[in-house]
């Protein structure tokens, strides 16, 4: 595979001349866990303990709520993450956003997503869906939706820190690893490449890599 990358080492470029705000652009892989397991707890505690939703309709939401991440997760790594901007500051903000982990991907502290860009970007969904869904489901729903975007986080993690041997997990790997020293125009999806198949962004022959 093609080395389009800066270093394959656990090591990164600095970003932020603040110590602070570098600080806040890395983040060890459980702090996702710590942060949204509870939130997920708490949405449904409210479904369950508060709103007495059915047990069938909130796992039918949860499901819903997966399923959307999923597609999210392909669109915003698609269209957002690899977004090519034509001025310097544009292409600072992508470099900050995603260019980084393509020239270090194996940066353990830039590998899921610091709090200081997840929780903007969940208060953001939050109020789209309830919208959507309405104040009631939108609780189940968002904690489908949180569910999907942490198995993102630590699959991340895990492709590019975990050996796999498990045959679906190493499909998973492989697809992303193609993604990073292939051709960085396909393989959007990290947790899943079914959006990849449907948008057909997949790779071709993948087995004569």
């Amino acid at each position: 595979m093609a080395k389009n990358y800066v270093s394959n080492k656990d090591e990164t470029a600095r970003m932020f001349k603040s110590d602070f705000m570098e600080a806040l652009s890395k983040v060890h892989f459980s702090v996702p866990l710590y942060i949204y397991v509870p939130v997920i707890v708490y949405l449904l505690y409210r479904s369950i303990g508060v709103l007495s939703i059915p047990a069938f309709t909130i796992l039918e939401y949860i499901v819903i709520g997966i399923a959307i991440w999923t597609v999210t997760e392909y669109l915003l790594h698609r269209f957002l993450f690899h977004f090519n901007p034509k001025t310097d500051f544009g292409r600072r903000i992508s470099f900050i956003f995603h260019g980084v982990h393509h020239d270090y991907p194996n940066d353990t502290k830039r590998l899921v997503m610091p709090p200081s860009a997840s929780l903007p970007l969940a208060l953001i969904f939050f109020t789209i869906f309830y919208f959507v869904f309405g104040e009631v489901y939108v609780l189940p729903f968002f904690a489908g939706f949180i569910t999907g975007y942490l198995f993102y986080d630590i699959t991340h993690y895990a492709i590019h820190h975990f050996n796999m041997h498990n045959k679906f997990w190493l499909m998973i790997k492989n697809h992303h690893m193609r993604h990073h020293y292939k051709d960085s125009t396909k393989g959007y999806g990290v947790s899943s490449p079914i959006w990849d198949v449907v948008f057909r962004t997949e790779f071709e022959n993948p087995k004569n890599d």
